[in-house]
């Protein structure tokens, strides 16, 4: 509970307020020298922001067994999530989605985004196919995309920051693979090309402009579910929408 105390920054007694108890009771529950419920390592936790994976440890580190569930797509429990965001990944065509975890493995994508990310190497396509290593590697899109040192610094910003709130030790290998020194704890401030994030990619001879958004689950109860995202890419302009169509019109059905 600490090291995520210290990691968002916050005092004691800044938790403490946050969460409605005396600095005293964060100090004896910090220390071990008092067990908590577990409603109240789930109430510390959420106002620390500890995502659902950590909660669960928190929980089974005071005795308690794990709250949250962690089941694959292919349970039948998750068959509604998982045709709701096949519905989207198909709804979006023809401009490219992909679904991706919290190590940036892509998950699910639609047929547009297959068709975009043919160009990288075969290496890079096989499972886990990793976001990341797509955009960034030179086997990968970093010689089709046109404003590369835009868009790796994007994915800088992105990882310092989801390292920052999460600790992952697989983020700080992805992190360290390309951009060499770990950063701080707290990630770099706001950037304002992350208000809409342009990506020039040349594909097949055309040249797209896109941008992209991020979508989350509001409130999950899962682990899987609160450690996926939607990445929705659309043209910046006409032409781009033009190609983006045509593209579709070629298509034969590739997915990754």
């Amino acid at each position: 509970m600490r090291q995520w105390r210290n990691r968002r920054r916050l005092s004691q007694l800044d938790l403490a307020i946050a969460a409605g108890v005396s600095p005293r009771h964060v100090s004896l529950v910090e220390t071990g020298r008092s067990r908590p419920s577990a409603d109240m390592v789930l109430r510390l936790a959420t106002e620390l922001d500890v995502p659902l994976r950590e909660r669960n440890r928190l929980l089974v580190a005071a005795g308690f067994a794990p709250r949250y569930f962690e089941r694959p797509f292919e349970t039948p429990d998750m068959s509604a999530v998982h045709a709701a965001i096949v519905r989207v990944l198909g709804a979006h065509e023809p401009y490219p989605a992909v679904v991706f975890d919290r190590h940036w493995n892509i998950v699910m994508a639609n047929r547009a985004a297959a068709q975009l990310l043919d160009t990288a190497s075969a290496e890079l396509r096989a499972d886990p196919v990793n976001m990341v290593r797509l955009a960034l590697s030179p086997e990968g899109l970093a010689s089709s995309i046109v404003n590369f040192a835009d868009v790796k610094n994007f994915f800088r910003l992105r990882l310092a920051r989801q390292l920052a709130r999460t600790g992952d030790p697989v983020i700080a290998a992805l992190y360290n693979e390309f951009f060499g020194a770990t950063p701080p704890e707290e990630g770099p401030g706001p950037d304002a090309s992350e208000v809409v994030i342009p990506m020039l990619i040349r594909h097949r001879g055309h040249e797209l402009r896109l941008f992209s958004t991020v979508t989350t689950f509001g409130t999950p109860q899962d682990v899987t579910l609160d450690e996926i995202s939607l990445e929705s890419y659309y043209p910046a302009d006409k032409r781009s929408a033009d190609v983006l169509n045509e593209l579709a019109a070629d298509r034969s059905g590739t997915a990754i």
